[in-house]
């Protein structure tokens, strides 16, 4: 079973959250960039753990439609909010987990799951999930915290998190590209700002 951290944290934290800056704007729009470089006015998109909707209300604009998922009512409601203020209409947010989200094989054009495979007790079933929705040819773009790359004995004091409402995976980068493969996916494009920083990857699935 694949489980992301109690919506009940989210909710709590949801409206701090929301006021945080970024920690690295340039790193944050370069990622925005690569992104939309693999985007066409026509895609139908998913992102899942959403969070705000920062990322998908910046995507908007070069899409046709984004479903936007998160597993915390509060930071949904905080996202409808900043659509509404932006007037974007082609984004379409609601709470739902990942685990519980289903879409035909082959029918979404792209993914996105940002900072969010870390927090999941099954990232393997993920994309695995994630790999039949996509149309051939489609992209799965994710940034993740890969600190099996320089903190490998977070393996073993991690699990302490789920006392925290928290549940955080250990891994290398090498081991989240091996998930990919494993599932059918092709590295398209793989950057780090530095060693041990997170890993941003857009994989495809081959036509």
């Amino acid at each position: 079973m694949m489980m992301a951290p109690p919506a009940k944290f989210w909710d709590r934290v949801a409206k701090r959250y929301s006021k945080q800056p970024i920690a690295d704007e340039a790193a944050y729009q370069k990622k925005l960039q690569i992104t939309r470089d693999y985007f066409r006015s026509d895609m139908e998109l998913l992102e899942f753990g959403c969070g705000t909707g920062a990322t998908a209300i910046s995507h908007a604009p070069f899409v046709k439609h984004i479903l936007a998922i998160d597993i915390s009512s509060k930071m949904i409601e905080i996202a409808q909010g900043k659509a509404d203020a932006e007037n974007i209409d082609n984004v379409t947010f609601k709470q739902t987990t990942i685990d519980e989200f289903s879409a035909p094989d082959q029918t979404l054009d792209a993914v996105l799951g940002l900072s969010i495979l870390h927090l999941l007790d099954n990232r393997e079933a993920v994309i695995a999930k994630i790999h039949k929705m996509l149309k051939p040819g489609g992209i799965f773009v994710t940034s993740t915290v890969c600190m099996g790359d320089t903190m490998k004995y977070l393996r073993f004091i991690a699990p302490i998190g789920k006392l925290f409402g928290l549940i955080i995976k250990v891994f290398t980068t090498m081991e989240l590209q091996d998930s990919l493969t494993d599932a059918g996916f092709a590295i398209d494009y793989q950057w780090q700002t530095g060693e041990g920083k997170v890993a941003f990857i857009v994989a495809k699935r081959p036509e």
